[in-house]
């Protein structure tokens, strides 16, 4: 991959470039998530080249499903930290 096969991460920016008319088409509030979802997808580039999967599609909803279940993980996580600080009765703003 590289020289002649084009590598994931080109792959990926051709079909970043093939959704900018839907990017275009939404509201200018959500054009931003609409970007952050292949920000997402860039930020896994290298499992899903490892993949090498001949629809790279599925390999950037994967890394799209990922990043949020990690976003969400950790949100997750706080809000137990605070409902256990509740539960103490520590002060939730110190």
């Amino acid at each position: 991959m590289g020289r002649t096969n084009p590598t994931y991460r080109d792959r990926l920016a051709s079909i970043e470039r093939e959704w900018q008319s839907y990017r275009r088409g939404l509201r200018a509030v959500d054009q931003p998530r609409f970007d952050r979802l292949f920000e997402h997808g860039r930020g896994y580039a290298h499992a899903a080249s490892n993949l090498n999967h001949p629809t790279p599609e599925l390999p950037l909803l994967v890394s799209v499903l990922l990043a949020h279940q990690r976003r969400l993980d950790e949100r997750e996580e706080r809000l137990d930290t605070l409902e256990q600080r509740l539960s103490d009765g520590d002060a939730l703003f110190d």
